[in-house]
């Protein structure tokens, strides 16, 4: 499976992502590890095989073992910051003391200070892992370090336009499948 055959199985409908994985998949403003470390991390972010495996075969062979590696790292480690920060964040809402914000996570994350990459590029690839998840207070932590660590705007907005178009082919390959399994039930 390639980002061609990803292509191909979206419907006529979905054009604009097809068009967007083309563009995106020569993304100048990124580097070659920083592109394909954040179409991995966010693959892995969307949950859905068909998409995961067409990306692991098209942009893992331009990663290093240890980069590629530590593209799964940060959509796992974000997989969990997502899910706590989120609730952090949320039950700050409306409240005029969130006492959680005080409390230690107590999480294991020592991926994050050792990554096995340059850090911005593993920070590139949470916030992208991020979006997809919806965490805002991670975004925000990620995206400061990013500027922090010399990212421009534009190169940041390039690994969420990434994250955007492989979680909406996910989730339309996802609803396709959907529709066909409930016209296929319809039919017997």
């Amino acid at each position: 499976m390639s980002l061609e055959s990803l292509k191909t199985r979206l419907p006529d409908y979905a054009r604009d992502l097809k068009l967007n994985l083309g563009s995106l998949a020569a993304e100048p403003g990124l580097t070659e590890q920083q592109r394909a470390g954040t179409f991995i991390a966010s693959a892995l972010a969307s949950r859905e095989p068909g998409v995961i495996q067409a990306i692991i075969a098209e942009f893992a062979p331009k990663l290093s073992p240890e980069a590629l590696e530590a593209a799964k790292a940060a959509a796992a480690i974000m997989g969990m910051n997502n899910i706590y920060y989120r609730f952090v964040h949320l039950m700050g809402e409306g409240a005029a003391e969130n006492q959680y914000k005080t409390l230690p996570a107590k999480l294991r994350m020592n991926v994050i200070g050792k990554p096995g990459v340059d850090k911005v590029d593993f920070e590139l690839w949470s916030l992208a892992v991020s979006a997809v998840n919806g965490c805002g207070m991670c975004l925000t932590a990620h995206e400061h370090e990013l500027r922090k660590g010399g990212l421009s705007i534009e190169q940041v907005q390039a690994a969420v336009r990434i994250a955007a178009v492989v979680h909406a082919v996910a989730a339309t390959l996802d609803g396709e499948a959907a529709i066909g399994t409930g016209l296929a039930a319809a039919a017997e």
